[in-house]
């Protein structure tokens, strides 16, 4: 499982810093058929919200790629899965795929990490000492 994890965590990586990187560098086009998903990503274009979300995505891809702070990267895309997966269920179910795909892996690299996730689930925090 732990060679698992890890190839997960790499292919993740790999699909994130691409995806991330085609936001600035434009080497992978399309656009969807579904008149809703294209007005959508015309606002989140136009408005530049979506600069942010590349950035994400490039920065979280990075991380694990390198090793380096892996359960902030797995936080980070965990919104943004979240987001693609609405997205497609909503307004472009047809490309659904390659979020799907990319959210096994990340429940694969997840596993491994998840005792680090045990403060953010806890049902009564304590504060840190001051």
């Amino acid at each position: 499982m732990k060679l698992a994890s890890t190839i997960c965590r790499y292919l993740l990586g790999l699909i994130f810093t691409v995806f991330g990187a085609n936001g600035f560098l434009h080497f992978i086009q399309g656009m969807p058929s579904e008149p809703l998903a294209v007005q959508f990503l015309t606002a989140v274009s136009t408005s530049h919200f979506i600069v942010l979300i590349f950035l994400l995505q490039l920065i979280a891809g990075i991380l694990l790629l390198v090793d380096v702070y892996v359960p902030l990267a797995l936080i980070v895309l965990a919104a943004i899965l979240t987001n693609i997966l609405d997205y497609h269920l909503t307004m472009d179910p047809g490309g659904i795929g390659p979020g799907l795909l990319s959210t096994v892996l990340w429940i694969v690299t997840a596993q491994k990490y998840r005792g680090n996730f045990r403060g953010l689930l806890a049902m009564k925090a304590e504060p840190a000492p001051v």
